[in-house]
């Protein structure tokens, strides 16, 4: 049997994960096709229709599921015990028939939970007396500060083509100034919900505050992603606002030298959060092998192979059981770290999805070239959400 996948170009846990499947199963091969994810998004119904895969990288879901173009998952979920898995972790793979998330059908599985908040080079972090992880926004500040003083790069952060990455810190930093909660009511678009708020407003004008310092690449708006990653890794820049999913790869490339922390609250002690979200896979509604695909998602969770496979080259933490086997992790290692901080945030319950979520169109179309114009100068943080909100309510209202 062959299983067809559509799949993230850049991240290699599915494709670790679909080798290792092969091994143990040597009856299923895979056949993968991948793309980036700002053109899955833009591919994902015609896709899902016209050549629908067993497995596929999924985007925002909403329309996708109240199209008919995903299937529902909750038989499997019954018949292989998600549902005695803890809720949280398929809250958001939940898709009503209005295309509201959170509730509804399960259309949708994860191969981890993701998890964003800051890479910091130790040995650039030790030059300017930086000992840790800064406990408040303000020290964070003045450690960006520091960094610009000494001739370091604060941050490299991808920001240029169709994916705007200044999204990770922006919503690192709603998360220090509001409630977590509120920011998933506006991605699971519930009724009323608004991203245009005084919390969100003091959080884009913080971020403004560091574009107009000079804490960022001066060429930010024409960098991608693997410009990021290549700058960090080399030693270019002190921080960059990223995934855990690159714990492993940080792990091999500069072992013991990246460390990792949530963006701080405003106050020590007080409210942090961080995206929190499923790599999201689904099975198009039309797929020649759902059974197979779904008994591949549910081997990756309760595997233990797999689950290791999930920690030591995602970085991040399996999904499945509460109790499920963990695989050993190498003490200070920056998936030490990630593995931390994501149980920090879980105790804090500040689990949001990724803004950029919301609809389907909202990163491309909003959230990207809106960010680009602030670092151009050409939008400011209160026009931003404005412009972003309008966006939202008229592709919410189609």
């Amino acid at each position: 049997m062959v299983l067809s996948g559509y799949f993230e170009t850049g991240f290699p846990l599915p494709t670790a994960l679909t080798e290792e499947f092969t091994k143990q199963y040597p009856n299923v091969t895979f056949d993968i096709r991948e793309d980036q994810f700002a053109v899955i998004t833009q591919n994902a119904p015609r896709v899902l229709q016209d050549s629908p895969p067993d497995l596929m990288r999924l985007p925002q879901m909403s329309e996708l599921a109240t199209d008919g173009l995903l299937l529902d998952l909750d038989p499997y979920a019954e018949s292989f015990g998600w549902t005695d898995w803890p809720p949280s972790q398929l809250s958001q793979l939940r898709v009503d028939d209005e295309g509201r998330r959170g509730s509804g059908p399960l259309f949708a599985q994860g191969l981890n939970y993701s998890m964003t908040g800051v890479f910091y080079n130790k040995e650039l972090a030790e030059q300017i007396g930086m000992d840790g992880a800064p406990k408040t926004l303000d020290e964070f500040d003045a450690v960006l500060q520091a960094a610009k003083d000494a001739g370091i790069v604060p941050i490299a952060q991808f920001n240029g083509g169709a994916t705007g990455g200044l999204a990770f810190p922006l919503q690192g930093l709603m998360a220090s100034y509001g409630d977590p909660e509120a920011i998933n009511e506006w991605i699971f678009q519930q009724p009323d919900a608004t991203i245009d708020t005084p919390e969100n407003l003091a959080a884009a004008e913080h971020l403004q505050k560091w574009i107009d310092a000079g804490y960022f690449a001066s060429d930010i708006n024409s960098m991608d992603y693997a410009q990021m990653m290549s700058r960090f890794i080399g030693g270019e820049s002190l921080f960059m606002f990223n995934g855990d999913w690159e714990s492993g790869n940080l792990d091999k490339q500069m072992p013991g030298n990246a460390g990792f922390f949530l963006v701080p609250p405003l106050e020590e002690g007080g409210q942090i959060g961080a995206m929190s979200a499923p790599l999201t896979f689904g099975v198009a509604a039309a797929a020649e092998n759902p059974d197979c695909a779904a008994f591949f998602l549910d081997w990756t969770a309760t595997n233990d192979d797999a689950r290791a496979l999930t920690v030591e080259v995602g970085g991040s933490h399996p999904m499945g059981p509460a109790d499920a086997f963990m695989p050993e992790i190498e003490p200070g290692s920056t998936t030490e770290a990630t593995l931390a901080a994501g149980a920090t945030m879980s105790e804090a319950n500040g689990a949001m999805d990724f803004i950029a979520n919301a609809t389907g169109a909202i990163y491309a179309q909003s959230w990207t070239p809106n960010l680009q114009k602030m670092v151009a100068g050409e939008q400011t943080p209160a026009g931003l959400l404005e412009s972003v909100q309008a966006d939202y309510e008229s592709q919410v209202g189609d």
